[in-house]
């Protein structure tokens, strides 16, 4: 069997390095600070907010396999994130490549 020349941190941030990637995470991150202002204002008010659920939401369905957890649970936002980044810099990886190989070969859909 031939070893693959990259290591896990250099191929991890091979898909992660992206637009769509980056973009997810600025939106998971978007979230978990909206969740935090939204409880931190709740707090005093003994009103319970359901707004957590919204940073489950946005890193599902990786996240959704913490809940049975507890509240260790809560490991599964940035967990899921960074799973769900990685399937999106996965994808972006492939539609990019073949679109440059497309091109490289003279096709074009112009």
């Amino acid at each position: 069997m031939e070893k693959n020349s990259r290591s896990f941190p250099r191929t991890l941030r091979h898909y992660l390095v992206n637009p769509l990637s980056l973009g997810y995470l600025g939106v998971v991150l978007a979230v978990c600070l909206w969740v935090t202002v939204d409880t931190v204002s709740h707090a005093s008010s003994g009103d319970a907010s359901f707004a957590g659920v919204w940073a489950f939401l946005v890193t599902a369905p990786t996240s959704m396999v913490f809940l049975v957890a507890g509240p260790a649970g809560l490991a599964g936002i940035p967990i899921g994130a960074l799973v769900q980044a990685a399937a999106l810099g996965a994808l972006h990886r492939n539609i990019t490549e073949r679109r440059a190989h497309r091109t490289g070969n003279g096709v074009s859909n112009a």
